[in-house]
């Protein structure tokens, strides 16, 4: 699994824990209720709280998947002059184009 999947499911994770935290709060209210206080939820909030901060900060640290676009590749400027002809004096023609033949 690529590092943003594996950071996405841990922010999800992360956000049902502040969800469920939310309702337990509730449920509980500011009384207590089975042993429970609202002191002791609201300890866990900040906790889920501050998971959902770190998660965000390691979110905007990880490198990015997105590619940039291809670069595109330099032109070339191929000029309209004709082209020396001492540069293909040496050169082998296989036939095409000599004088005393012609392509089939």
């Amino acid at each position: 699994m690529a590092l943003q999947d594996d950071l996405t499911a841990v922010q999800r994770c992360v956000d049902d824990l502040v969800r469920t935290v939310g309702k337990l709060e509730q449920q509980i209210g500011e009384g207590s209720q089975g042993g429970l206080t609202g002191i002791d939820v609201r300890r866990v909030r900040t906790d889920a709280d501050h998971l959902r901060e770190s998660v965000a900060l390691l979110r905007a640290a990880a490198p990015s998947t997105t590619a940039a676009p291809p670069k595109r590749p330099d032109l070339i400027t191929i000029p309209d002059t004709p082209y020396d002809s001492s540069l293909w004096t040496d050169s082998d023609d296989e036939g095409l184009g000599a004088s005393d033949r012609h392509a089939p």
